[in-house]
């Protein structure tokens, strides 16, 4: 297993309307639960485990998961992903997904939490065929310290590569880093302590869609901050500042909602477990 902490291998197909499992592999401290069809779409849940219960100093993980032509799926986690104190290694996630023309993936994390003294590195590679789609949400907040300090990690840095048919097409990265930032200026998080990030790429996130995602969450409140904005590519990525983890999820779920209904003119099942 090199030097991973744990790997996780997931393919998957389209078998007579039905999204099954080609190969499911993993070791160490990932693991995949069986997969969860919440209703008659053929899509199926997979959820993500970690029995360790969080990332610890130097801990590596590796993803890998694939969708052949015409498969769908859901891909969540079964809880926060933790990341604890760091003193001599970052924590590291690679995941990689490759994408089909005509399939689709939804990646729909809980919160990254990162507690004191915390430092995590995470890349992310889609590749994708054109006429394929893929939808990411993510969440990232500080956690408990005892001095009660908002902004006690060390390091949270997510970067994201998008390929379409080989070819970059989007480059997303966040780096938050309060040992030399000052979190919670202009520019940072802005007086707030929560940022969640939402992409949709696709051939259907267009101008209309991006219009009916802003009438749907748009709200005079001091509560949030959101932006929505199209990328160079037919996608749309939506960002938002808040202080509450359940401020962010409620409004990643009526997006959800709303580009289910355009995809796929269905509702999304619920996701979390409590």
């Amino acid at each position: 297993m090199e030097d991973w902490t744990g790997i996780l291998r997931l393919d998957a197909e389209e078998r007579h309307g039905k999204t099954v499992a080609k190969n499911v592999y993993f070791q160490g401290a990932f693991k995949v639960m069986r997969p969860i069809y919440h209703d008659h779409s053929g899509q199926p849940c997979y959820y993500i485990l970690n029995p360790g219960g969080g990332f610890l100093d130097g801990d590596r993980y590796q993803m890998k998961v694939s969708l052949a032509e015409k498969a769908r799926m859901t891909l969540t986690t079964q809880s926060a992903t933790k990341i604890y104190k760091t003193p001599n290694k970052p924590a590291y996630q690679e995941t990689e997904f490759t994408l089909k023309k005509g399939s689709y993936l939804e990646y729909i994390t809980d919160p990254l939490i990162g507690y004191q003294d915390a430092k995590y590195v995470q890349k992310t590679v889609v590749r994708m065929e054109k006429g394929s789609t893929f939808l990411y949400s993510d969440i990232i907040t500080s956690g408990w310290s005892p001095e009660g300090t908002k902004f006690s990690y060390d390091l949270l840095q997510l970067m994201t590569e998008i390929y379409i048919d080989d070819e970059l097409a989007v480059y997303d990265h966040i780096k938050l880093n309060p040992s030399s930032q000052n979190i919670a200026s202009l520019g940072y998080m802005e007086g707030y302590t929560h940022l969640g990030s939402m992409m949709l790429i696709g051939e259907q996130a267009d101008n209309e869609l991006l219009d009916r995602l802003y009438h749907a969450i748009h709200e005079d409140t001091k509560e949030y901050n959101i932006g929505l904005s199209l990328l160079p590519v037919t996608g749309i990525l939506i960002r938002i500042l808040a202080n509450s983890t359940q401020t962010i999820e409620r409004i990643q779920t009526e997006c959800h909602r709303v580009i289910s209904q355009e995809l796929f003119n269905s509702s999304p099942s619920f996701l979390r477990k409590y």
